[in-house]
């Protein structure tokens, strides 16, 4: 508990407060996907306690609202949107229960960070800049709607699920995104192909041993915002080497498991083999040159990449059979992973990806998860329907599940003209234009509640989705001072 106190203590004393200490508290209370309940609980209550009206829709998701102030009651409502989830990952080794335990966040070098797990600032300090709107007692704003959804991360249920004329505002503010000095006026849409096969097995014959593999010490990042950064996919990595020990060792797989999340680049991944005796014994030479390898090969996105095996006493009685070993780690080593193509409007962004999120092999049943993403909806489809062509080539059974639309960009958007014109009298320069290879809950809203104008922005994050998830300091004040200023120039017409 000490340690608690003193994490929220040196978040509180950074500015703006209200902002940190809302996300100083976030980081206490356990908010995984599916999981808000505690969290939605404890800002009904914050609400309650402050005269803001709050409810809970049939999709879970918690809206609350505040009139607007004194003189400024004939404009529209402004909405204000995030998501309440976050990514769940920890450093191999590191015991941290995301149901339970408080993320523990540090102030470094004018970042916060939370070190060995994922921070959730993505997309918690868009929520604590949000109640810190709602808190703010000086400020002048028209009255404010803020809309805080549940599993994003995991599904967009939330968004996806919401009920149509939920909001009264027809001006939304997503504070969702990731790079300070830019509207996004787009992003990408999505699909989640999952992969499914019952494997036969067979008895592992006298004479091999049990050796274990595993894939460590890469960077991983989010599944499209960093895809086009060529970081090592730990499953890829994985299967390939097997596949080539394979070739020539009698190699019996006996299990495998790799990633976390189907919209994380996977940092690590491990799998079971039995190998004849004389080839075990000395397999850890075989191991150190390919991570030498793979260290030179990934010099400059994944430098600690590392590649190690365990010897174990006890051997299976059973593992896949051959024809099941090369089914799986060749299709794990060719099915595509990474960038399919870039955007021609929006220089160095994403278009369209895929990334083998997921796999695993436990007693004879393989699965996996692929992510798609593109920024037009029939290209994610029509890459989506490759990969699970390429999956019934194999033998396997694929379904595609989870889709969501892309938000499409209006360059001739009302409320972008007005942000622009508001962030340049603030800071002096023009805002950046960009769209965002990643799955804002825009695209969904806007099929609820079509009328809506919206516009993206948020404070600098590096590494969402990956253990050293670290938001800039001086990007979420100024987040907060841009947002102060679009409520009240906003109340005033």
């Amino acid at each position: 508990m000490r340690g608690r106190c003193k994490m929220k203590n040196s978040l509180i004393e950074l500015p703006p407060r209200h902002v940190w200490d809302h996300f100083a508290r976030l980081c206490e209370i356990p908010r995984a996907s599916l999981h808000e309940e505690n969290l939605i609980k404890h800002l009904r209550e914050w609400a309650d306690a402050r005269g803001i009206e709050s409810r809970v829709d049939r999709a879970g998701n918690l809206i609350l609202r505040k009139a607007a102030s004194a003189g400024c009651e004939a404009g529209e409502p402004v909405v204000l949107q995030g998501h309440l989830d976050m990514v769940c990952q920890a450093n191999c080794g590191v015991e941290h229960d995301f149901l339970q335990d408080p993320i523990s966040a540090v102030v470094k070098d004018g970042w916060v960070t939370a070190e060995k797990t994922t921070l959730g600032a993505d997309n918690g300090i868009g929520v604590a800049l949000a109640l810190a709107v709602l808190e703010e007692p000086d400020l002048i704003h028209p009255a404010i709607e803020v809309l805080l959804t549940v599993n994003e991360e995991c599904g967009m249920d939330g968004a996806r699920n919401l009920e149509p004329g939920a909001l009264h505002g027809k001006r939304l503010i997503n504070l969702d995104s990731e790079e300070w000095g830019h509207f996004y006026l787009g992003c990408s849409g999505g699909i989640d192909v999952h992969i499914a096969r019952a494997c036969q097995e067979e008895r592992v014959p006298p004479g091999h041993a049990l050796v274990g593999f595993d894939v460590s010490g890469l960077r991983g990042g989010h599944s499209g915002i960093d895809i086009h950064l060529g970081r090592g996919n730990a499953i890829k990595l994985l299967s390939e080497a097997l596949r080539d020990l394979s070739l020539s060792v009698d190699l019996r797989l006996v299990g495998l498991k790799g990633g976390s999340a189907r919209n994380a680049i996977p940092r690590e991944a491990h799998a079971l083999c039995a190998l004849p005796d004389e080839i075990a014994s000395s397999i850890d030479e075989w191991v150190r040159h390919r991570r030498e390898a793979w260290q030179k090969r990934f010099a400059l996105s994944d430098p600690a990449v590392e590649f190690s095996c365990t010897h174990y006493d006890d051997l299976p009685e059973n593992s896949a059979t051959s024809d099941e070993r090369d089914r799986i780690l060749a299709f794990l080593d060719t099915v595509a992973n990474g960038v399919n193509e870039m955007n021609r409007d929006f220089p160095g962004v994403t278009d369209t990806s895929s990334n083998l999120g997921v796999a695993a092999l436990e007693y004879g049943k393989f699965e996996a998860v692929i992510k798609v993403r593109s920024l037009h909806d029939e290209r994610s489809a029509a890459l989506a329907e490759k990969l699970a062509i390429h999956t019934e080539s194999y033998g396997m059974e694929a379904s595609k599940t989870g889709a969501y639309p892309a938000w499409t960009p209006d360059r001739n958007s009302s409320m972008l003209e007005f942000c622009q014109r508001v962030y340049e009298r603030e800071f002096g320069r023009p805002a950046g234009l960009q769209v965002i290879h990643a799955g804002l809950e825009c695209g969904l809203l806007a099929l609820s509640h079509p009328h809506l104008d919206m516009i993206s922005f948020g404070p600098d994050i590096r590494g969402a989705h990956a253990p050293g998830e670290s938001v800039e300091i001086e990007s979420v004040g100024r987040c907060w001072r841009l947002l102060k200023a679009l409520l009240q120039e906003l109340a005033k017409n």
